[in-house]
Parts: C-alpha cells; sequence; structure tokens
C-alpha cells in the first residue's frame, strides 16, 4: 500500500503560518497534482511531506506508517526536482545506480534494477553518455529514472518540467502520464502551469495563501469551481467575470442586471436572497456565441485577435470597459477595431457572491 495521507498538516516560519490545517488522502495508485500561484504553498507542502522541511503541527501518514519524525531516505518517497541534480562527471548509468550503490545492493540487483528502468523511459542507448551530451527531456528522463529504481513508495515531483521549451514539456507530460499507468504508482507533482493540472492529473488540488481550496478531478473543478479563484485559475483561458448586481427576485428565480445593463435570468438551487449584494457572473470562452444565438446579447469592440489555427480568441471590451474573451472557429475572421454582436445561455453560466464564493443554480 502507498496511500499518503495528510492530517492537520501546519507549517510556521519564524512564527508566521504558511501552511494552514491541510487534510488530505491520496489514494494508492493515484495521480495529485497540486496547483496554485507562486507562493500559495504547493511546494513547501511536498517538501514536507518528503521530510525537507519539518511540520509544525499534523501528521503525515505514508502506507500506514507516521512518518513525521523520519528521515526523507527512510519515509518510502523519491522526488524529481526542477533542476535534474545529476552528476556531470557520471554517464548515465552511473547516475541512475549511484544511490542503489550507496544503500549497500549488489551488484547484480543494481544492474537489474537500472536496465529495468532504461527500458521503461527508453534509454538504453544513452546509457554511457554524460549529462553534458544529453538533452533537457532526456536529462529529466534520468532524473526520473533515479526514482525509479529506488522503487518508492510515493514520487513526488516538483516542477520538473519547467526547464523545458513548450514542446518538449508536451512531450514529457505524456511520458510521465504513460509511466504513471506502467508503474501504477503514487505520484504527487507540484506544478503552477494549471495546462499541466488538467492534463496530468486523476486528482486537482488548488491551493491559496497556503489553504487547499478545492480538490477533485480536473473535470471536476472546471465545471464545478467553488468560488471565483478556482473559477478564474483552472482552464485557460480564463473564466470571464461579469459584474452585476440584484434586479428582482421572485422565490427561487432571480434576475441579475450587468454592468452593462443586460438582464440575466437564473434558477436559485436554495432558498438564498441575494438582494444589495454586489455579484459577478461567471462564463467561459467557449460559452459565448458569435451573433444571437443565446437569450444574453452582449456587444464586443475587437481589440486582439490569437490565431491558434482552427479556434481562435477574442480579446474584447464592452461599452463600459469591461473586457471579455471569446473562443470561437477561426473561419469567422473578425477584424480589430470592428463591433460585433456575441451572445451566451444563462444556464452555462456561475454565479459568485460578494465574498467570490459560488452561488449553486439549478441547471436544465
Amino acid at each position: 500500500m502507498s496511500n499518503l495521507k495528510l492530517s492537520g498538516i501546519s507549517k510556521s516560519f519564524d512564527g508566521i503560518k504558511t501552511i494552514h490545517d491541510v487534510d488530505l488522502d491520496i489514494k494508492d495508485g493515484e495521480f495529485v497534482v497540486f496547483v496554485g500561484p507562486s507562493g500559495c504553498g504547493k511546494s513547501t507542502l511536498l517538501r514536507l511531506i518528503a521530510g525537507l522541511e519539518k511540520v509544525t503541527e499534523g501528521e503525515i501518514n505514508i502506507g500506514g506508517r507516521v512518518v513525521n519524525d523520519l528521515e526523507p531516505s527512510k519515509r518510502g518517497i523519491s522526488m524529481v526536482f526542477q533542476s535534474y541534480a545529476l552528476y556531470p562527471h557520471m554517464t548515465v548509468r552511473q547516475n541512475m545506480s549511484v544511490g542503489l550503490k550507496v544503500a549497500g545492493l549488489k551488484k547484480s540487483e543494481i544492474e537489474r534494477k537500472v536496465n529495468e528502468a532504461a527500458k521503461i523511459l527508453q534509454l538504453d542507448d544513452l546509457m554511457e553518455r554524460k549529462p553534458a551530451q544529453l538533452s533537457g527531456g532526456q536529462r529529466q528522463r534520468v532524473a526520473i529514472g533515479r526514482s525509479i529504481v529506488r522503487n518508492p513508495d510515493v514520487f513526488l515531483f516538483d516542477e520538473p518540467l519547467s526547464n523545458l521549451d513548450a514542446e518538449l514539456r508536451v512531450k514529457m507530460r505524456l511520458e510521465i502520464t504513460a509511466l504513471h499507468e506502467q508503474l501504477k504508482s503514487t505520484m504527487v507533482y507540484v506544478t503552477h502551469d494549471q495546462v499541466e493540472a488538467m492534463t496530468m492529473a486523476d486528482k486537482i488540488v488548488v491551493l491559496k495563501e497556503g489553504r487547499v481550496v478545492q480538490v477533485g478531478s480536473p473535470l471536476e473543478l472546471y465545471n464545478n469551481p467553488v468560488n471565483q479563484f478556482v473559477g478564474g485559475f483552472i482552464g485557460s483561458p480564463r473564466m470571464n467575470f461579469i459584474a452585476a448586481s440584484f434586479h428582482k427576485q421572485e422565490g427561487k428565480n432571480i434576475t441579475l442586471k450587468t454592468t452593462a445593463g443586460e438582464n440575466v435570468d437564473f434558477a436559485l438551487d436554495t432558498d438564498t436572497t441575494l438582494k444589495n449584494t454586489p455579484l459577478s457572473i461567471g462564463i467561459r470562452p467557449e460559452h459565448i456565441a458569435l451573433g444571437s444565438k443565446y437569450s444574453v446579447k452582449i456587444r464586443l469592440k475587437i481589440k486582439a485577435i490569437e490565431l491558434l489555427g482552427g479556434t481562435s480568441y477574442v480579446h474584447g471590451s464592452q461599452e463600459n470597459g469591461e473586457d471579455l474573451i471569446v473562443e470561437i472557429k477561426s473561419e469567422n475572421m473578425l477584424e480589430r477595431h470592428k463591433e460585433y454582436d456575441f451572445s451566451f445561455c444563462p444556464s452555462q453560466c456561475h454565479v459568485f457572491d460578494h465574498l467570490g464564493n459560488v452561488i449553486k443554480l439549478v441547471r436544465n
């Protein structure tokens, strides 16, 4: 068993709390991604799991053992860092075997483990090369191979793809995902890139200011954010937010008025009174259509167009200065500085209160 459980984990530096009462239950074989903006505490939380930082409060349990007081080497974890941390004077084979030699394994056992890892990572033809003779992706694979040979209970990845170019990042994302499927190991992966999180994770943990904001599958977080922060952070481009105010309410049926003057009707899922409360309507770029297809009409002056092949992202502003991003098919050629009509359907929107928390709506 290689499940990982965090119970009430907190961390303070010089009396300032940076991680706040984190509870997480990561199942055996899950691929879990910690994601959030810089400074949210994701790497600190990973270092606490690894034993590179001491927990101030709470308990870390790996595979049924409480490991708070164990050294990193005794925890059954292996960590892959942003920097490859390879020995430049050693070959790939030597880099992958050095930890096993220090652990005192027999030569035949070391050779078997290294050869198995090399086969998994397709490093067979590179074993006698030194790091300077390898590409960035190959070096990262060697670093991962050094972790695999230790056969850990839990793999920890701390932004391992940050030093790679865009094309190689995509390739390595696929390779690490395939590796997880092959090894069926528990993996915890830290990134600030929500696209990495969405494409790789079984489960995403969204962090903000040292607190867990929401935990769920990628589509769960995308379709049902608990607040405006998650809605704006998960998804690329980000969710649009349109400022709105209370207009009228009859029971659970409510009408909001946007700052551009449009009325938008919603059906509330709870008996909530929203009168005199500042509100925000969230709508994804792909849910805004060119033309008058849906009930809520808006007019945008085009500021910029990002052409991405078959899809384009249109950046426009309403008359009141509010900016929106719209996803359209590139065949619909629009011109900058011109105005066009767009529309959206309330059933594809989210509504957030003045604290940024989501208000539950009835979905048709």
